[in-house]
C-alpha cells in the first residue's frame, strides 16, 4: 500500500468540516436545493477566473479566498451528484479517484521509476495517462472546445505536432478576418515553440492597458463617459 504524507494538521478535519457544511446548505437553502449542474457552471467559470485573477495580480489572501470560493464549486458539484438516483457519487469518491489518478501518474514518486528532469517526468505523465485513456481515437478526444480560444488553439497546436500536422508560422498583415485568423494562429505557434503562454500573455498585456486607462482617468485627462 502506498503512504501519502498528510500535508499540515488538521488539514483533513478541515476539508470534511466544509464538506459536512455544503451538505447542511444543499439540504436546508432553499436556492441550493434547486440548482443543478449545469446552472452551476457559469459560477464555475468565474470563480476560476478569479483564482486566474489573485494568482496572476492578486495578494496571497486573495488567492486563498478565491482557491476556497473553487474548492466550495468542487464540493458543491459532488455534493449534487450524491443525490443522483442512477449513478451518485460523493467527494470522497472524487478525492479517491484523484488520488489513485496522482499515483499512477508519478510512478517517480511512489514506485521505482526514475525521473531526474523534467521532461522524464513528463514522460512518465504521458504514458500513465496513454495507458488510462487507451479508448480514445483521437489525440483530440479530450480537448474541451470550451476552452478560451487562445488556450484551445495552443492545446490544439501541440496535439498538431504529435501527428505530424505542420501549421503556419509565418506571420503577415491580415487583410480578411480569416487571414487574420491565420496570424493568430501563427502567434500561438511561435508562443507554444518557445513555452510561452499565449492566453496569459494577452491578459497581462489586457491588464497593462487598463492600468493606463484608469491612470488616464485618475488624472483627470480623459474623464470616463457617462
Amino acid at each position: 500500500m502506498t503512504n501519502i504524507p498528510a500535508h499540515g494538521a488538521g488539514t483533513e478535519d478541515a476539508l470534511r468540516e466544509a464538506a459536512n457544511t455544503m451538505r447542511a446548505v444543499r439540504e436546508r437553502c432553499v436556492w441550493s436545493q434547486q440548482i443543478d449542474h449545469r446552472a452551476l457552471v457559469p459560477y464555475l467559470v468565474e470563480e476560476s477566473a478569479e483564482v486566474i485573477d489573485a494568482v496572476e495580480a492578486g495578494t496571497r489572501d486573495d488567492l486563498r479566498e478565491e482557491l476556497g470560493d473553487l474548492l466550495w464549486q468542487v464540493l458543491f458539484h459532488a455534493e449534487i451528484a450524491s443525490r443522483d438516483d442512477d449513478d451518485p457519487f460523493d467527494i470522497d469518491d472524487v478525492a479517491r479517484g484523484l488520488t489513485e489518478k496522482m499515483v499512477r501518474r508519478h510512478p517517480h514518486v511512489f514506485a521505482d521509476a526514475v525521473a531526474n528532469t523534467p521532461e522524464e517526468v513528463l514522460v512518465h505523465w504521458n504514458a500513465a495517462k496513454a495507458a488510462e485513456k487507451s479508448t480514445r481515437t483521437s489525440v483530440l478526444d479530450g480537448v474541451s472546445e470550451r476552452m478560451p480560444s487562445l488556450a484551445l488553439a495552443q492545446k490544439v497546436a501541440s496535439k498538431a505536432r504529435l501527428v505530424g500536422v505542420e501549421l503556419n508560422r509565418a506571420l503577415a498583415e491580415p487583410a480578411s478576418e480569416a487571414e487574420l485568423g491565420d496570424s493568430l494562429l501563427a502567434l500561438v505557434v511561435r508562443a507554444r515553440e518557445n513555452g510561452w503562454d499565449a492566453e496569459r500573455a494577452l491578459r497581462e498585456q489586457v491588464r497593462f492597458v487598463e492600468s493606463q486607462i484608469r491612470n488616464a482617468e485618475r488624472s483627470g485627462e480623459h474623464p470616463a463617459s457617462g
